[in-house]
């Protein structure tokens, strides 16, 4: 009986944990969301936020409420600016406090997942993962990208991390220049700490290979917003269902967005409404149904009209309009058309 005991606790779910980061209110929503989208799909692992100071008390409630443990932590900052600047992305340096989830020890086994991913199916498979496993970058696949990957917490790892950041810094200024500078056999040693692209779905990348989207597309486990927009950086009509705000980088694709702000009207912001009482606060819903038509119609109606060359220009900068005239619906029926 004393083994069975053993082998029960040594596998037990609470010494696992599925891990986020919110450094302040903003993310802290999208940590709200991606908590309570592991929650819907029925984990059996602990849920741990990371938070920073600067976070809100009211913030700080609902989430104490979705996550099984929430942490203050200092906030690291890379001070790289030339390199942060590189990536027109200066809020990347304090995503060095990442680093800090080595620190939790009284876990075995941990996947960290940035506050912008989003769970669309039970992924407690990860698990059977071993550090340090993750999926390609869709920018340079033969780096991972470091919004999710496996890990075992280790004070001695914690802090070889934070000697190579002294001794070597970073090459991209954030996080992920550090983690694959430290892990840097990922691309050629262990094909089994690849994780498929379904376990972090680029939502601004699924059109550079539209076949395979089209293929796999229904595949995906998890969805990442990458770029400086962000889900909540929208606004969501209540009534009509539709979504408004800064098409600038209009890439992420509509059906994950409106998955996203879905669960985040009738799941968080409820719990936000109950903590915030009578002050005001800014949810990002607006209960006035003032957006007519598709999400294409509304992004073509807030994008200037194109010449065919500036489209082409677009194309090759990897800028297109995927909300609008280069929509799914759009590429698709011009390649079914082609194809007949």
């Amino acid at each position: 009986m004393g083994v069975v005991q053993c082998l029960f606790n040594c596998f037990s779910p609470s010494d696992q944990a599925f891990v986020t980061l919110a450094t302040n209110d903003s993310y802290a929503r999208g940590a709200m969301v991606l908590g309570k989208s592991l929650r819907n799909h029925n984990t059996s692992k602990k849920l741990v936020a990371l938070i920073g100071p600067q976070m809100s008390d009211a913030c700080q409630s609902v989430l104490k409420r979705i996550y099984d443990e929430v942490r203050m932590v200092d906030v690291l900052d890379s001070g790289d600016t030339a390199h942060l600047a590189m990536m027109k992305r200066p809020d990347l340096g304090v995503t060095f406090t990442k680093l800090h989830c080595w620190t939790l020890t009284h876990y075995s086994k941990c996947v960290f997942m940035d506050a912008d991913t989003l769970v669309l199916s039970n992924i407690d498979e990860l698990f059977d993962r071993e550090e340090l496993s993750a999926a390609p970058d869709p920018g340079w696949p033969d780096c991972f990208n470091s919004g999710v990957f496996v890990f075992r917490p280790s004070m001695e790892t914690y802090g070889k991390l934070l000697q190579y950041c002294t001794e070597h810094g970073s090459f991209d200024g954030g996080d992920q220049g550090v983690l694959n500078g430290f892990f840097s056999d990922w691309a050629t040693a262990d094909i089994s700490k690849h994780l498929p692209f379904i376990y972090n779905l680029s939502s601004i990348a699924i059109y550079t290979y539209l076949p395979a989207f089209k293929q796999y597309g229904g595949n995906a486990k998890v969805v990442h917003f990458l770029g400086k927009t962000k889900p909540w950086s929208y606004t969501f009509d209540t009534k009509s269902k539709q979504i408004a705000g800064s098409v600038h980088e209009a890439s992420t694709h509509p059906t994950f967005l409106l998955e996203w702000w879905t669960l985040y009207s009738s799941a968080v912001v409820p719990m936000l409404q109950e903590i915030y009482g009578d002050q005001p606060f800014h949810s990002g819903c607006v209960a006035v149904n003032c957006l007519d038509g598709s999400l294409s119609s509304l992004a073509q109606a807030l994008q200037p009209q194109m010449s065919s060359e500036e489209r082409k220009e677009k194309w090759e900068q990897g800028q297109a309009d995927y909300m609008g005239m280069d929509s799914f619906d759009n590429i698709k029926r011009k390649l079914d058309t082609f194809l007949k």
